[in-house]
């Protein structure tokens, strides 16, 4: 028996800033929120990126890292949270794609994500602005807003995860700031917004992503409860974009002084799922 031993040393120079001319389009980096690279194996010495790409024609990519943020891989635990429906399918609130519909339309308009969405861009706002008090205030209301254990668990275990994830390598000063004592609960929507703010996001742009996000994870939760395929939940998805983006529209212009809703069956969902004998879901 030969035994070969081969050794390969690769060494990875990354460039912080990157400027690249052709004949129909230029590229220029300009600095937004710091995403850090790992120091160790396998990358060789230290590498901070600091840039965003912006075209010639202004498009930008700032609001790139929410496909990343607000995707199933990002791990925050999402898919554990169904918000309800796995008590609501269980009791003969939903039986299937009309009724899901229907249910989902209606937390648009008056549930926790239409609550969610109002609190995200309130914290997009105060995180844009560097209003320290003001973030933290709207953080302990969205806390304090939760209507029951697992909906509060719902909203700050993924809160807690988020900011860990995107601290580690999209960094930034809000989220640094946000709910900062030792202890101190972290609402999802806040986490989320002050990570997108922190990145010069659209404000606009960073709220539809996080409203659209906060329904393709409940349709996906409604999936794996065997409530509709993977085809009816695209179409229950793409049938209520019309409400989605008017929930996002409606956002923008919240104050924490209007801040309420008003959707008492999947409250009751919420409290009664804490109890329920078999069940797939944390909420």
């Amino acid at each position: 028996m030969i035994t070969i031993t081969i050794t390969i040393t690769i060494i990875i120079t990354v460039p912080t800033t990157t400027t690249r001319a052709t004949s129909r389009t230029t590229t220029r980096m300009v600095p937004t929120c710091t995403a850090s690279l790992p120091t160790r194996p396998p990358f060789i010495g230290t590498a901070t990126a600091t840039t965003t790409a912006v075209t010639a024609d202004g498009e930008s990519w700032r609001e790139a890292p929410l496909l990343l943020w607000l995707s199933p891989a990002f791990p925050v635990g999402a898919f554990a949270y169904s918000h309800g429906l796995e008590w609501a399918f269980e009791a003969g609130d939903i039986t299937g794609a009309a009724s899901l519909a229907a249910w989902l339309a209606d937390l648009a308009r008056f549930g926790g994500p239409q609550l969610d969405a109002s609190l995200f861009a309130l914290a997009f706002r105060a995180a844009a602005a560097a209003d320290w008090p003001a973030l933290d205030e709207v953080n302990a209301t969205a806390v304090a807003l939760a209507g029951s254990a697992e909906r509060r668990l719902e909203t700050t275990a993924q809160g807690a995860a988020f900011r860990l994830a995107a601290r580690a390598a999209w960094d930034s000063e809000p989220l640094r700031r946000v709910a900062s004592r030792d202890g101190e609960p972290l609402a999802y929507p806040v986490a989320v917004a002050a990570a997108a703010a922190g990145c010069s996001m659209a404000s606009s742009r960073a709220t539809e992503a996080f409203v659209v996000g906060q329904f393709a994870n409940l349709v996906s939760a409604a999936t794996r409860l065997g409530i509709v395929g993977q085809t009816d939940g695209l179409k229950i998805l793409a049938g209520i974009f019309p409400a989605l983006a008017a929930l996002a529209r409606e956002a923008a212009g919240a104050t924490l002084d209007e801040l309420g809703g008003c959707a008492l069956r999947s409250d009751i969902a919420a409290m009664r799922h804490e109890t329920q004998y078999s069940r797939l879901f944390r909420s």
